[in-house]
């Protein structure tokens, strides 16, 4: 358990630390955030505050993940690094529309087309690779099953996990997008994610069927390729979130761009299908799921009836608008956030404790 322990605080350190190296960097080159005229007015002050931070937390992450394998001498895992190959492809095309939007002062950044194109090239190679690489026993970091708290039911096939898979990490790459729009907001809330995620790992490892020998009910075991490992990638996450959530809280002194949210959610995705807990994803992640159903009924509402539900989308703004202060909105959404873990992990158990 020393491999979790040293990436949560090497991911820690290094955004804590990194994080004002950066903002000064960005600030220096004039990368600032370009605020769109139809938002909240108090994000009118925000403009020019720098942004891709996301940069430092990706890096943080990968070098937490690389520095603890040197320490304790663990081998580094196929589901490991195709997780982190994830977060990093999500994350340069996040850079890419990040870039345009300051450099051509284009606020929408990457043409749709573009955007999507990038994200999929990603999403496809993650999703064919995670069905390669089998160990000892058989066993791909991803299985060909839908899973909840594991694996059920038949398979799907290669060809439709493949959609499956791009499905969820689009959904949770542009719910984190969505959820980026309030300092410190989304950022915390992944946190949650990354530290429920922790625990699965550890409790998958303690379960897993590799160790069926040794377990009082072998049939209740887990069968994840490599969990522990994905327990260390959730950690250093976890770490370099906290760290960057220093500098990333009201006010923001840098904010993640689509560089990070693009990112956060490639890897939430990556260790929900690596994990074989795919739709508890839908509730760990609840309020990005939330926030995502808001942007679908406000534009579904419009088109239909040409009448909005929300003051504005996505629904954060929503409350801005109706009078909350930015800081009681991130609050009491961290709250909410805070409830979906909770549930999660607590279905995670139940499950674990029925198949007992």
């Amino acid at each position: 358990m020393k491999q979790i322990l040293f990436s949560g605080v090497i991911g820690l350190f290094l955004t804590l630390v990194g994080t004002p190296l950066l903002i000064k960097l960005l600030a220096r080159k004039g990368y600032g955030q370009f605020i769109r005229d139809d938002g909240p007015r108090g994000h009118h002050g925000k403009r020019g505050t720098p942004t891709m931070g996301g940069i430092a937390f990706i890096l943080a992450t990968i070098i937490a993940y690389l520095v603890t394998k040197l320490i304790t001498g663990a081998p580094m895992t196929f589901s490991g690094v195709l997780v982190l190959f994830l977060m990093a492809g999500m994350g340069l095309v996040g850079f890419l529309d990040d870039y345009i939007k300051i450099v051509k002062q284009r606020s929408l950044g990457l043409r749709a087309k573009a955007k999507m194109a990038g994200q999929l090239i990603v999403g496809i190679a993650f999703a064919v690779l995670a069905l390669m690489f089998k160990d000892s026993r058989g066993y791909t970091p991803a299985s060909t099953k839908l899973s909840f708290v594991s694996d059920f039911g038949w398979s799907i096939g290669p060809v439709l996990f493949v959609v499956w898979a791009l499905f969820m990490i689009l959904a949770m790459s542009n719910g984190v997008n969505l959820t980026d729009g309030l300092d410190g907001l989304a950022t915390g809330a992944s946190v949650m994610v990354f530290g429920a995620y922790t625990f699965i790992g550890v409790w998958q490892f303690q379960e897993s069927c590799a160790n069926a020998a040794t377990l009082t009910n072998p049939s209740a075991c887990f069968e994840v390729r490599d969990p522990l490992d994905l327990a260390v990638v959730a950690s250093a996450l976890m770490g370099a979130c906290f760290g960057f959530l220093w500098w990333n809280t009201s006010p923001a002194k840098i904010f993640m761009g689509d560089t990070g949210s693009l990112a956060l959610g490639g890897a939430l995705a990556g260790l929900a299908i690596c994990s074989r807990t795919e739709f508890l994803m839908a509730i760990l992640g609840g309020l990005f799921v939330l926030i995502t159903m808001s942007v679908v009924i406000q534009v579904g509402s419009f088109k239909m009836t040409g009448k909005r539900v929300f003051k504005m989308a996505p629904l954060q703004h929503h409350f801005e608008l109706k009078g909350w202060s930015e800081v009681l909105v991130v609050v009491r959404f961290w709250i909410i956030q805070g409830m979906c873990v909770i549930v999660g992990l607590g279905l995670f158990y139940a499950g674990w404790a029925a198949a007992k």
